[in-house]
């Protein structure tokens, strides 16, 4: 699509409105910008005139955004925090390309970073830059290419394309394994559960599928799997976690499943990766798309089991 140069305000006068609207003030963004303050003001001025509109409430000695202002500054902002990743992307790697990439932090590194050295020995030339989101964002406000989301096949603004499912099992120490004799569902109720805040009714869905009517399903929170899988590690409790997330300490026998004779459950939600349709077409998002999908769907990768024959689905 072709830009229309019409609608692209000088470089100049965008960085004077981004600074000026971050500190809400002309005489700070001026220090910033190594310029006098009547020099930023009238920049804010010529921005004005070419938008027909006024972008700060000018009152006495102090401004503040307008709600126009407001709702331009956060456009603006988001392109030139975009342009500056870009330059830099390019002066440190000009042969490939760089993709910023959102994940889920156990996913991430237990099993999105083993498998990187694979897809830069198959791209030498991208770098990706991996950032932490734990829920859905927006796009459009992020330096952010694509995210790994696990959850319904959902995320406004975005496509996604399935990655994989999975299996979770109720899993503890060994101790305390031995502790608490777990012989049915109803068992577990007797030891301390541990919760994740992402998935706060997993208990609940766990033992409605195992025909439990489990009223009190409470218990330490926990953000993240890691930190719950280390807890139940160290036999604080008995954590509800995903298989393959946890394989290396289901081998090495730091953790066991509670109750090894239940066949695993499949969780309703699925991993997924999200990008804005803005992105579809860039290249080493495409790159990366392709690798990924293969590596989601390669059985022989460690820590990526087929589903089981006997697998069944927890209720969403």
């Amino acid at each position: 699509m072709q830009l229309s140069r019409r609608f692209l305000p000088p470089m100049s006068l965008l960085c004077a409105f981004e600074a000026s609207a971050r500190h809400q003030s002309f005489t700070a963004a001026a220090a910033e910008l190594h310029l006098t303050q009547s020099a930023v003001s009238r920049q804010i001025r010529a921005l004005e005139e070419r938008l027909g509109t006024e972008l700060f409430v000018r009152e006495r000695q102090t401004v503040r955004l307008s709600a126009a202002g407001h709702a331009y500054a956060l456009e603006i902002r988001a392109a030139l925090l975009r342009i500056s990743n870009a330059t830099l992307g390019f002066r440190t790697n000009p042969q490939g390309g760089i993709l910023n990439l959102a994940i889920l932090p156990t996913f991430g590194t237990r099993w999105l970073a083993p498998r990187l050295p694979q897809f830069f020995s198959a791209h030498p030339g991208i770098t990706i830059n991996l950032t932490t989101r734990l829920s859905q964002f927006d796009f459009q406000l992020e330096a952010v290419d694509a995210g790994i989301h696990f959850g319904l096949a959902h995320w406004p603004g975005a496509e996604l394309e399935f990655l994989m499912s999975e299996t979770v099992v109720p899993a503890c120490s060994p101790a305390m394994s031995a502790q608490y004799q777990f012989r049915a569902p109803e068992d577990l109720l007797r030891a301390p559960l541990l919760h994740l805040a992402s998935r706060p009714d997993a208990w609940r869905r766990w033992f409605e599928h195992q025909g439990s009517h489990a009223t009190e399903v409470s218990g330490m929170l926990f953000d993240q799997f890691a930190t719950a899988a280390q807890a139940a590690t160290s036999g604080v409790g008995v954590a509800l976690l995903p298989k393959f997330l946890i394989e290396r300490e289901l081998e090495h026998g730091e953790l066991v499943r509670a109750l090894p004779q239940l066949p695993e459950l499949e969780s309703a939600e699925r991993y997924y990766l999200a990008w804005p349709t803005s992105r579809a077409s860039y290249l080493p998002l495409q790159a990366f798309r392709s690798w990924l999908k293969a590596a989601a769907h390669d059985t022989r990768t460690p820590g990526v089991k087929p589903a089981q024959a006997d697998t069944a689905q927890l209720p969403q």
